[in-house]
């Protein structure tokens, strides 16, 4: 049950740029070149967040490239 919970948690650009230590601007050009998990709609307007999973898989990502000195 946890992971389904943890699946379904939406973080907001703040708490993404927190988290990953990116600015507005990296996270929205990662993005567009498709190297960042995209953001999904949260319904009526500009409102968008980020699945807290797909953005921590991506951290492990880079912290494992990193290690690996790729």
């Amino acid at each position: 049950m946890d992971v389904l919970k943890r699946a379904l948690t939406i973080l907001r650009r703040k708490q993404v740029e927190a988290r990953t230590g990116l600015s507005r601007s990296s996270i929205y050009l990662k993005v567009s070149k498709g190297t960042f998990p995209p953001p999904v709609s949260l319904g009526g307007g500009r409102a968008v967040g980020w699945i807290e999973s797909e953005i921590d898989a991506w951290l492990a990502a880079c912290i494992e490239k990193s290690r690996k000195g790729a």
